[in-house]
């Protein structure tokens, strides 16, 4: 389905309810209603039991990476980025805050967040909360990564706009994954720990209520299909009562069609005055099209995007003829590498557990980052790495999105990154090779070849950067000692 056809297609699909009275789903109904996506289901063309467990892969791991990078960031991150504010009202007085004093905060709030450890607003809360904190309601459409606090700027908004004295639902927040619901609740329930008059309740799987009761909790926060259910089908929700709306980690929910039109279904119920909060990592024009179909006539903040540098970055290519011969090249240089941190791409999960495995029986300890293992557990695996009890991190794209670890000095792409179609993907070689050359200091990318194809990505890459790789030889590592060190 086009991802400018989302509104059209929720038209459609609509009108085909009122016509029919009542779908007849196909799965048996839960109390709680997880059966939502049945109606995404049945709009959607029939896939086979192998696209089936891709599609599943690639988002379980979409919404597992952004679990993740919560997981293991204990502080905020101190981005460089500078932010581009758009207005709705170009006119109007752009507010920014230094301090959290000077939001006017409830008192027991401003002692949640001081107790969360937030001396001071990061740069995003510094324009964002203004704005969400505002009256009246101002929407907003906000990119942000994972750190930089935007999950404390919509909670302390959510919880600012509560009355306490009305025991019923007053803000929604909902978030692609059940786990990443729960890691949204902890933050609530800290913030709002001087709260207590404040209620929160999970709509998520496994939550079941009696039918024909109505929630007494101000705050609900779930997943798209449980949440659509508890305000239309079992009406444990008054949505029209709703005076904020959170949609969080954008990018990660529109990985699958029927949190989409879920969300989208949720969203018109809403009153007009009802305040529209979104957060996303990237800003791609999929993210774009949806954000401005959930969020009328918003404020917008976005990252400025950083210059695309590899001033710092030493780059080099070892020129190879099979996975063997890169493996025996990867064995020849791990000393010099090891003087320092390392991380090592691979393309796909099988490889990187064959590389993890194979440099293991040679001796050389290695931390493996997998797409097998529970987020917990890859968060273990980071923490071991951060702390320096592994100097070498054998991973995939999609494991080491977003990981920011300070010492690493040294990138290897056991295989260069390509797209689904095959062709050189320089975001992704940017991102990988950028895990060096931080803070100013040198870094080492060094690029495994193997073959006409991979050393054509290669060059198309040197083209794409204008910045020469050069050739290595591996029988001299005193470059790569020195750079390394």
């Amino acid at each position: 389905m086009a991802t400018d056809s989302w509104a059209e297609a929720v038209d459609k699909q609509e009108a085909a309810l009122d016509s029919m009275g009542k779908l007849q789903l196909k799965e048996k109904p839960e109390e709680n209603g997880t059966t939502a996506n049945a109606n995404a289901k049945d709009s959607a063309p029939a896939k086979s039991e192998g696209e089936k467990a891709a599609d599943d892969d690639e988002i379980e791991d979409v919404g597992a990476q952004s679990l993740l990078n919560k997981l293991i960031r204990n502080n905020l991150v101190n981005t460089t980025n500078q932010v581009e504010v758009l207005q709705k009202d170009p006119n109007s007085p752009l507010y920014s805050v230094k301090s959290f004093e000077e939001l006017r905060l409830k008192p027991q709030l401003l002692q949640g967040v001081y107790g969360m450890g937030f001396n001071r607003p990061s740069k995003i809360q510094e324009t964002a909360l203004p704005m969400m904190l505002a009256e009246p309601p101002q929407n907003l459409i906000a990119q942000s990564q994972s750190g930089t606090g935007k999950t404390a700027a919509f909670v302390l908004a959510m919880l600012s706009h509560v009355d306490p004295n009305n025991k019923y639902p007053q803000c929604l927040c909902v978030s692609p994954t059940y786990e990443l619901a729960l890691q949204t609740g902890k933050v609530i329930e800290q913030m709002g720990k001087y709260y207590p008059e404040v209620k929160l309740v999970y709509a998520i799987r496994g939550n079941k209520l009696q039918r024909g009761m109505k929630l007494q909790e101000q705050i609900v926060i779930g997943t798209p299909g449980t949440m659509l259910d508890w305000c239309s089908k079992f009406k444990f929700i008054d949505p029209k009562k709703i005076k904020v709306f959170v949609l969080d980690e954008a990018d990660v929910m529109i990985a699958t069609q029927g949190h989409q039109d879920q969300s989208i279904r949720i969203q018109r119920m809403l009153p007009k005055n009802c305040q529209m909060l979104l957060f996303s990592a990237t800003f791609e024009e999929s993210v774009w099209n949806f954000a401005q179909r959930i969020v009328p006539d918003p404020n917008i903040i976005k990252l400025k995007r950083e210059e695309e540098t590899l001033d710092t970055i030493k780059q080099y290519y070892v020129l190879c003829n099979s996975k063997e011969e890169k493996f025996q090249a990867l064995s020849n240089i791990y000393g010099a590498i090891t003087i320092a941190q390392a991380m090592i791409f691979c393309h796909t999960r099988k490889t990187a557990g064959w590389l993890a495995g194979e440099l293991s029986r040679e001796g050389h300890q290695v931390a493996l980052l997998s797409g097998e293992m529970q987020v917990e557990q890859r968060a273990a695996v980071i923490e071991r790495f951060r702390d320096g009890k592994e100097k070498v991190l054998v991973t995939t794209n999609v494991c080491a999105r977003g990981i920011d670890v300070e010492q690493v000095s040294v990138v290897i792409n056991f295989d260069l990154p390509i797209d689904k179609d095959g062709n050189p993907d320089n975001e992704t070689y940017l991102h990988r090779i950028g895990r060096t050359g931080r803070f100013g200091k040198r870094g080492l990318a060094i690029n495994m070849v193997d073959s006409k194809m991979s050393m054509n990505i290669l060059y198309r890459i040197q083209e794409h950067f204008n910045k020469k790789i050069e050739k290595l030889d591996t029988d001299d590592l005193d470059e790569i000692e020195k750079i390394a060190s």
